[in-house]
């Protein structure tokens, strides 16, 4: 059996990201298809599992940010519990950030007093890390099992807090269930995530006595389902087994494989709308579900402890399921109203809202509500790109593509490219990753994508000039498996490569490399190491046009003049006469420059 964590530290941490993740992953149509309450709009497991990735997201992030070191559990804890806040989904998916914020209180403190008011996620919320003067190998005194207890007993009655008005037969029910079975339990940590995960099955198994509409649909809460999930994978993470079998819990909501349908599922695509809403979203066909509010909207927001008070009053007049989570100037706000326009003009008088979602319960398309427009006709096919640049978005825009940039140091989560996939509002979807390590991130958008009844194609690139090839041969007319093959060999057949500066000391393929070195990369490999842009570049496009090649693209970064790029281009001209070159500007990008050969 292979080593477990003993402790809570930030191992355990990252394991149990991780295998929550895949517990979510495996329950996900399960727990949407039980998704009854509050709305029967089937996403709860979608919601859950796009909030746990972007808590493992955040994690990965820290471990890979402090190399060759390892974070502390408080570093590791607050990230947690900062990603799970910022990629929070619907109102299950806000609960559950709540819950691990509630945990990283306590987890990432050093005593109980300090767990509360100290284990916060930091001032800047896009760097989550260690306090000052914090060592990166500092221990939490809160790390064994009698810490855990705790942890669980805050995230319980932080949930709780958040929620405006608590209902029994909930995920609420469960994560106090959880915490009282862990209040019983003495010993190590594997010990009372047993009791917390015994104590939450119990209660789950009880909520269809607790709430009306559960016991009507014959299924136990869904929010509650997903919990079960997390707190098994919390199990496994301190005994290295499986707390029980997908199988075990499946037989345990009956018959309610389709309950969702039976309650009048029927939801509406999330959409991105502008920071101020400047025109009322009124619902078309007016409230759904017998009166219930016919909008979802959810939003980071950036404002104070006082401001927020007041955003609680104003947003539970003007709806319901009303849950404010967060802390130090960062929030996630979520409501169900009929006046999406008016919860977020709430939101501009509080602060700064940003990320803004609007769902539509009701109709089969979401509106941005500073657009107005009716929906439009779904498109017959349509083409999904991630690009990493403001030059190379403009290209994929002009070709017809729906785009999705990369942040400086920080890929798209799964949740992002399902949002682009629904914003290209087509039968027939052509996704492009355009990035080696977002192939299960892109193919987990894909899967999702085609549950919501799409068809989609996952053409695995790994460079954006790679995605230029496979666009260049892009034919909508052509029958959609004749496309898509076309696509995937013409990106297939293009070489890509690299020139970037290292960031620190590594060991490569090509010998050691110091930071501010010049990498030249090969189908993602390090091949070169020198000093200057220009000549790495030039022994990259050699080695490269060495095994043939009849076209070079070149994409520049915004540090690269155009004397580099002449240069480039009448260096290939004069060596490789039958070969032609195509430059592009890629705008701020990662790397200095991009390289293709087809």
């Amino acid at each position: 059996m292979p080593q477990v964590p003993q402790r809570f530290d930030a191992v355990a941490v990252r394991a149990w990201c991780g295998l929550a993740l895949e517990a979510l992953g495996r329950a996900r149509e399960e727990i949407d298809a039980i998704n009854v309450y509050p709305v029967a709009d089937g996403d709860t497991g979608t919601n859950l599992y796009l909030t746990v990735e972007s808590a493992a997201q955040a994690v990965e992030a820290v471990f890979r940010g402090l190399e060759p070191q390892q974070p502390s559990t408080a570093e590791a804890m607050r990230a947690m519990a900062h990603g799970a806040l910022i990629g929070a989904r619907g109102n299950s998916g806000t609960i559950m950030a709540q819950l691990l914020r509630g945990m990283a209180q306590v987890l990432a403190a050093g005593s109980p007093a300090a767990g509360a008011a100290d284990g916060q996620v930091p001032e800047n919320p896009e760097k989550p890390g260690k306090a000052e003067g914090e060592s990166s190998h500092a221990k939490s005194s809160h790390a064994d099992g009698a810490g855990l207890r705790l942890a669980l007993r805050r995230a319980a009655e932080a949930a709780y807090e958040a929620v405006a008005h608590p209902v029994e037969g909930t995920v609420l029910t469960v994560a106090s269930a959880a915490a009282d079975a862990a209040d019983g339990a003495e010993g190590d940590c594997a010990t009372v995530a047993r009791a917390a995960y015994k104590g939450a099955r119990a209660a789950l198994d009880a909520t269809p006595g607790q709430l009306a509409v559960l016991g009507r649909a014959g299924v136990v809460d869904a929010g509650g389902r997903g919990l079960v999930a997390v707190l098994g994978a919390l199990v496994q993470t301190f005994t290295g087994e499986p707390a029980a079998s997908a199988d075990t819990l499946h037989a345990r909501v009956g018959g309610g494989s389709s309950a969702a349908a039976k309650h009048g599922r029927d939801a509406g695509t999330r959409v991105d709308a502008g920071t101020r809403v400047d025109a009322t979203v009124a619902c078309p066909d007016g409230p759904v579900d017998g009166g219930s509010p016919a909008f979802e909207v959810i939003y980071l927001l950036e404002a104070g402890d006082a401001a927020v008070a007041t955003l609680r009053t104003r947003l539970d007049a003007l709806g319901d399921s009303l849950v404010v989570v967060g802390g130090d100037g960062l929030w996630n706000v979520h409501v169900h109203v009929d006046d999406a326009g008016a919860a977020v003009e709430a939101g501009v008088e509080a602060g700064r809202p940003y990320r803004i979602r609007i769902t539509h319960f009701g109709a089969e398309d979401a509106h941005t509500a500073s657009a107005g427009q009716p929906p439009r006709e779904r498109a017959q096919r349509a083409i999904v790109a991630v690009v990493p640049g403001e030059g190379l978005r403009v290209l994929y825009a002009d070709a017809g593509a729906t785009t999705v940039p990369v942040r400086p140091g920080e890929l798209p989560a799964s949740g992002e490219l399902v949002d682009a996939i629904r914003r290209a509002h087509a039968r027939e979807v052509v996704l492009l990753p355009n990035d080696g390590e977002l192939r299960h991130t892109a193919a987990a958008a894909a899967e999702q994508a085609r549950s919501e009844g799409m068809r989609v194609a996952l053409i695995p690139t790994r460079s954006a000039v790679q995605g230029i090839a496979a666009l260049a041969v892009h034919e909508p007319d052509r029958r959609f498996d004749e496309d898509v093959v076309a696509m995937t060999s013409a990106a297939g057949a293009t070489r890509y490569g690299e020139v970037a500066v290292a960031e620190r000391q590594s060991w490569t393929m090509a010998g050691i490399c110091q930071a501010g070195d010049v990498l030249g990369l090969i189908d993602g490999d390090v091949a070169v190491i020198g000093s200057e842009a220009a000549a790495v570049a030039e022994t990259v496009l050699d080695r490269m046009l060495a095994a043939g090649g009849e076209m070079v693209t070149l994409v520049l970064g915004d540090d690269v003049p155009d004397a580099t790029a002449d240069g480039l281009e009448q260096h290939v001209r004069e060596h490789y006469l039958a070969v032609d070159t195509v430059v592009y500007r890629g705008g701020r990008q990662s790397a200095l420059m991009l390289i293709g050969v087809e």
